[in-house]
This record gives C-alpha cells, structure tokens and sequence, in this order.
C-alpha cells in the first residue's frame, strides 16, 4: 500500500476512534444557542404588545396542572417588561397618568408595580389601590377550582406590627381549623413557641410567615389562641391542607316581628359559589322570605356575571326586565369596543339564569330562584369591595332600597382582565362600571347614613364588627342591627363612624423587611378581588 494513503487511513481511523469515546485532546462539539437579540426601549414609542407577548426569560413547557398548554417562547425579562409596557398602554384606565421609565435597570416585578397612576382622589388617597400580579397556577387553583392551600381560617389582620393582633374571622367547614375548634373570634398568641404579639428578630418574623401562609399541604405548626381578655383557649396543631372553599355559608331563616327574614354569608364570587347561591336562594323563596340579609363584610369581590346573578336573585324579572346591571367603560381609546376581547360595548344585563362556568362559560336553561324584594339589607365593612360593591350599585340603579348595615366598603368601582403572560396572571385596571342611572363613582366606598344626601350613601347603621358571636346568629352586632332597622325603621345599634383607613394599597404581599412587620395576605388574593366579565355569554 502507498505509504500516503496508509498514513491518511491511520489519521481517519484514529479521529473515529476519538469521536467514539478516545482520549482525543479536540474541544466538544457544543451547540449553537440562537442569540436573543434585546428589545430597545424609546420614551414615548410603544411597539403593539403582541410582538413581546409570550417571549420569556424562562419558557413554560407541558401542561399546567388544568391540562392548559403555552404558547410561550424563549425571550427575555426585557421583552417581559416591553409587553407590560405596551400592555399597559394599551389597555390601563388611566394609561395616559404611568411614567415612561426606561424598563432596564427594573425586575420584571417591580416594573410592573410601578407601571400605574401615582395621581389621588379629593380626600388623599391613592386613586389606584388595587394593581397587583401573581402566580398563574395559584390564581387557576383558587379562582377556577375553589381550592387554596391552607388551614381553613380567613384571619382579621388588625395590626401587623408589634404588639400584633390577629383574629379568627370564620373558618370553612370541615377545614382542620374547624375539625380543632378553632372558632371566629380567637386570637393568636403563639406559633410554634414563638411569641407572636412581639416577636422582632428577622428569624421570627419569617417563620411566623411560614407557618400563617404554608406553602404547601401537609405542613404542620402548633398555635396557640386567647381571647381578648388573653385567657388562653386552645393550644393545637395545625395541619395545612388543600382547602375546598364554599363561599355560601350559614344560610338561614330568622323569625322576626316583620315577617321571616333571609341571611346568608357570602365571601367570594368565584364559580364554586353559584350552586351554594341557587340552593340558598331556592330556600329563601321556599320558606316565603320578605326581608332578606346578605353579609359581604368579608367578600373582596369576584366574577361580575355572577354579581348580576346575585341582583336578579334579589330583584325578580319584574324590577329587572330590560334594565341594566352595569355598563363598563374603558380608556378614552376604547370609547366602543373591549379592547381585550375586540367586541363591541355592550351593558351587562342582569342575568336570570345559571352559567356553565365549567366548560363554555354560557348561560344554560336553568332559572335562577328569586325572592322579588324591593329592599335588601347588606352586611359590610371596608373589606366589602368590587363585585359586592357592583351589587349593590346595580340594586340601586333599577331603585330597589339597599340598606348598608356595618362600615364603608372598600371603594372600587373598577374592574380588570387577569392576564397571563410567562407564567405570572396580572391585574391592571381597565374598567369603571357604572349602574343603569350612569352611577359608578363610588371610589371612597359607600357609606352608611341616617339621612342619605349623596349617590355614594346609603341608609344604614354605622356598627363595629366585634367577633363576639358567631356569624349568623341574631345576636352578632351587624346581623342585630339589620334585624333591628327592619322591625322598626331605625338605627337601635348604632357606633360612631369609623375612620376608614387611607391609602390602605392591596399590594401587600410582601414582606415588610424591616422584621417587624408580618407579611399581610394581598387583600385581593386573600378575598379574590377580581372582577372580570365573562366572555359575552350567549343566552341559549
């Protein structure tokens, strides 16, 4: 053989060899990552959202735990933050108030906490209170399923700093809360040992917030409860679980000198609620309700449609038929058309039959019950917000008497798209409602007067919700009151207003770093302040 050509064999033979797993000296083949080229940023010039949406610094791949699939693609924070921008733009009430800031030296999150109006309404308070984002996966669990992870306790934050204060609202039934006796009114002492009232070390505070808002199901602290006079009740241990909400609770009928009255407590519009509404309803119109109490004192809000729902259920068709529950208005960009679903403005009607919320999201066949009152009484305190507020503004837009027994609501007569982009669902205002008179001016909240002289209040009583007795029993303060006005027109429990909290922003969950602070529950996600139109139910 030609000495060349064995020469070039033995150099081929030998490369094989390497390539094979030899102990070739060659570099690796390494492969070519396609370079992500940056967004720029321009004051003033917003590119539309859509060429940055779904281009994420950390792509989602499969399904989530609702079997739904992505459309994500491999971007940066910086397009993350380029599509919030133009989002914003775009779609925000007040997009014509948000700084320009360059996006650049910002996280993706605390971008988007600024991308709001820092503007504020005649008495001081932040125009814009209820900007907030979280985890898409926890928003689908909670909003869609009815499922949160937990103890089953819905907590009063009263203070969450030192000497703290926290107390036991209610519990959800059979939650592990309930099962140990926990009950409304409790107050925390000690968490695994730890002093809660005082504790000041960063150590403390964080385990405190570990064991108030477990991650996960499963884990176990051990708390300690008192009662105001520090007594103390019960010592257990609590175990995290994923916790089924049932926003109807303790329905009712109560015997009084007017005639049967109707209670129920109801603490989220999310569409777990509405077969617990038709059932309860259905027993106010069976046992032949003509007074009738709804508590919201603890409902955040939810889903609009089924604030509609809830109002016919009140009303009837009489009082309801052709009239408006609530017209939404958006931007100035947007005088006649939803910019998020692309569809022509139209009200939204006060809706007589169930939602399908399961699979179509259209209203079915089925008719809602309804007590055909002209006057409702309604159980309130400021963390009465959204949707109950649009109860009560679309009641009294088709003049059917709401008497507010409790404490000014929250003030929020807007309204948002939760939008997910890149695994994070975000809450931008986008909407005011506004009633079937063009009513919706609400934003310092309704109030409870005696004498009512303007649109934001409403005849009632001013009465301190004190957690002495149970939800639902005639004795408890604000239920006391109600039945109080009914039997004979006027305030016999009746406390001296209370002054509501200023510029008390929802985006509260974060920890305070100074370590003196708990981390206080977003006020939205902890009552599900989302108010969100369903998408243009056809009524079948």
């Amino acid at each position: 053989m030609n000495q060349k050509l064995l020469l070039a064999l033995i150099t081929v033979m030998s490369l094989v060899l390497n390539a094979c797993g030899g102990g070739s000296s060659l570099p690796p083949i390494v492969p070519k990552i396609p370079k992500i080229t940056e967004p720029g940023w321009l004051t003033g010039q917003f590119s539309d959202d859509s060429i940055y949406k779904d281009l994420c610094a950390v792509p989602r791949i499969g399904p989530d735990s609702n079997g739904d699939t992505f459309s994500d693609a491999q971007g940066s924070s910086m397009h993350e933050k380029m599509w919030l921008r133009s989002w914003t733009n775009d779609t925000y009430l007040w997009y014509s108030e948000v700084d320009d800031n360059n996006p650049s030296p910002f996280t993706v999150a605390a971008y988007f906490n600024q991308l709001k109006t820092n503007e504020r309404t005649a008495s001081g308070t932040f125009k814009d209170n209820f900007h907030f984002s979280q985890s898409t996966e926890d928003y689908n669990q909670r909003t869609q399923s009815g499922v949160t992870s937990g103890y089953g306790i819905s907590w009063e934050f009263v203070s969450s700093s030192s000497p703290r204060r926290l107390i036991v609202r209610y519990t959800e039934p059979s939650s592990p809360a309930a099962i140990a006796s926990v009950s409304r009114g409790y107050e925390l002492k000690t968490i695994d040992g730890i002093d809660f009232i005082n504790a000041t070390s960063q150590a403390n505070v964080d385990q405190i917030n570990a064991a108030l808002f477990p991650s996960d199901a499963g884990q176990t602290f051990n708390f300690v409860f008192t009662d105001e006079a520090e007594n103390e009740l019960l010592t257990v241990n609590l175990t995290s679980e994923n916790i089924e909400l049932q926003p109807v609770q303790n329905v009712k009928v109560i015997d009084t000198a007017v005639g049967r009255m109707g209670y129920m407590q109801f603490n989220s519009f999310i569409r777990a609620g509405q077969q617990g509404l038709i059932d309860g309803f259905q027993q106010f119109v069976d046992q032949g309700v003509t007074e009738l109490v709804i508590d919201l004192r603890y409902n955040g809000g939810g889903l609009l449609a089924m604030a509609s729902q809830v109002a016919y259920m009140v009303a009837g068709s009489a009082q309801t038929s052709n009239q408006t529950f609530e017209t939404l208005q958006f931007n100035d960009k947007y005088p006649n058309v939803d910019p998020v679903t692309g569809n022509t403005l139209r009200p939204t009607p006060f809706y007589t039959r169930e939602i399908d919320w399961t699979t179509s999201q259209f209203i079915n066949d089925s008719p809602l019950p309804t007590v055909n009152l002209t006057r409702v009484f309604i159980l309130a305190t400021d963390n009465t917000c959204s949707a109950s507020e649009a109860v009560i503004n679309g009641l009294r837009g088709i003049d059917v008497e709401v008497v507010l027994i409790g404490n000014t609501t929250c003030g929020k007569p807007y309204g948002f798209y939760p939008t997910d982009n890149c695994s994070i669902t975000y809450f931008t205002i986008q909407f005011q409602g506004v009633n079937a008179k063009g009513f919706g001016e609400y934003s310092e909240g309704f109030l409870p007067v005696t004498s009512p002289v303007f649109d934001d209040q409403l005849p009632g009583c001013t009465v301190t919700d004190n957690f002495t007795q149970v939800l639902g029993n005639k004795n408890e303060s604000l239920l006391a009151a109600a039945i109080g006005y009914a039997e004979t027109g006027v305030c016999t429990l009746q406390n001296k207003p209370a002054n509501k909290p200023k510029n008390k922003s929802v985006n509260e969950n974060s920890l305070h770093k100074s370590g003196i602070s708990i981390k206080t529950p977003n006020t939205i996600l902890d009552s599900i302040k989302i108010f969100t139109p369903i998408t243009e139910p056809t009524e079948l």
